[in-house]
């Protein structure tokens, strides 16, 4: 059994950015990686452009200007203005090429086809000027740059609509166990709803992985061994709940040894999720998660959804730790690490009840948890605790 620390390390250690590449649509980018440099085609903006609803002159040494016409946004003309001349502009309409400033329309007076200046104005005022934002050729977003809604924002202004980014992985969820019975299915005696795989299945779609497949095994030895083989053939990541203690109805751990996983480690100590499994099978990543559907939701977490954002290309893949202050005690049982469901309000953080690993109460009303190393027993209203906020 290893230490928390020591499973971290070694899935960094085992975990590197995948090397493949798809070609796809910005609209569709959301949460994904550049593979490479984005560089404009265009000048940003392409043209001298209004920053304000107001007027274009023709000059600025005048107080008094004629107004002799009008430009809105989406024209494309370029209207002559002299000396002494405005012209009534709007926001992100062009600039007529002539025009020296645009003076805002609330410090300007409008009276028979004249406007009088209520204060003095500078050259260059209220315009934008072509490439301001970025010039044609250089880089609108770096390799390795996440792309968040402001970037497809940002791209579509470009006119780009389609950018090389970092494939994310397939994967496949089993579940295994006898007693599992899908919701809405009519309980017998012995049985259980199975909660595991949508609750994977959402937290992974949460964090912008759609790709993913699930399948059900019964407690079958030869079952078992040929849905696991199927699933790493296909998929680049396989998460498997249940199944993995040393009960004489769990069998992944014997299947995964046949197939040839090799085993990373297997249990940590940590509670809830003791018997965490994590192996490789050459480029493939297999984890095989506690039932206990806490502990099942602990270990995604900490150790397996990081392990898809490294794979995805994200640098920050981790979830953010940070300090909080204890607003309840609690002792801690054992000499395990300890994950706990808390909630943090503005930094003031709550270890809820309900701690069990076979409990999903407390985490639905958790968004945060709290990290007992293995030498920290007593928690005490007032103490520093360290944090790890949910996604």
């Amino acid at each position: 059994m290893i230490s928390v620390q020591q499973a971290l390390q070694l899935i960094e250690q085992q975990t590197q950015k995948t090397s493949n590449t798809v070609t796809i649509s910005v609209s569709e980018a959301l949460g994904y990686v550049l593979a490479k440099d984005v560089f404009s085609p265009i000048d940003m903006p392409p043209f001298r452009q209004s920053a304000m609803d107001g007027y274009a002159l023709g000059s600025v040494q005048e107080t008094t200007y004629t107004l002799v016409n009008e430009v809105k946004a989406g024209d494309t003309e370029d209207p002559e203005i002299k000396e002494g001349q405005a012209i009534r502009i709007f926001t992100g309409a062009p600039v007529p090429s002539a025009a020296k400033t645009v003076v805002i329309q609330e410090k300007v007076e409008v009276s028979n086809h004249q406007i009088t200046l209520q204060e003095s104005t500078v050259p260059m005022a209220n315009i934008r000027e072509v490439g301001e934002q970025i010039k044609k050729g250089d880089t609108a977003l770096s390799k390795d740059t996440k792309i968040t809604p402001a970037g497809i924002g940002y791209l579509a202004t470009l006119g780009v609509t389609e950018i090389e980014v970092y494939k994310k992985p397939t994967i496949a969820i089993i579940t295994t166990g006898n007693e599992l019975v899908a919701p809405g299915q009519p309980l017998s005696y012995g049985q259980i709803y199975e909660s595991n795989s949508l609750m994977l299945v959402s937290a992974l779609q949460k964090s912008g992985f759609s790709a993913v497949s699930t399948y059900k095994v019964s407690d079958n030895y030869e079952d078992t061994q040929a849905l696991l083989e199927k699933t790493i053939a296909d998929h680049d990541v396989i998460l498997i709940s249940g199944g993995i203690s040393v009960g004489d109805y769990d069998f992944v751990g014997k299947a995964l040894r046949n197939i040839g996983v090799e085993e990373v480690f297997y249990k940590v100590k940590q509670k809830p999720g003791k018997p965490l499994f994590y192996g490789k099978h050459k480029n493939k990543t297999i984890f095989a998660l506690p039932g206990n559907p806490a502990s099942s939701l602990s270990c995604f977490y900490i150790y397996v959804l990081p392990a898809i954002l490294k794979l995805s290309g994200y640098s920050n893949y981790h979830l953010e730790r940070g300090k909080g202050v204890a607003n309840s005690n609690f002792t801690k049982k054992g000499e395990r690490a300890a994950f706990l469901k808390a909630h943090n309000d503005h930094g003031q953080i709550t270890i809820l009840d309900a701690q069990a690993s076979s409990m999903l109460r407390s985490f639905a009303l958790a968004n945060t948890l709290v990290y007992l190393p293995e030498d920290t027993t007593e928690v005490t209203i007032g103490d520093t605790i360290e944090i790890i906020n949910l996604p």
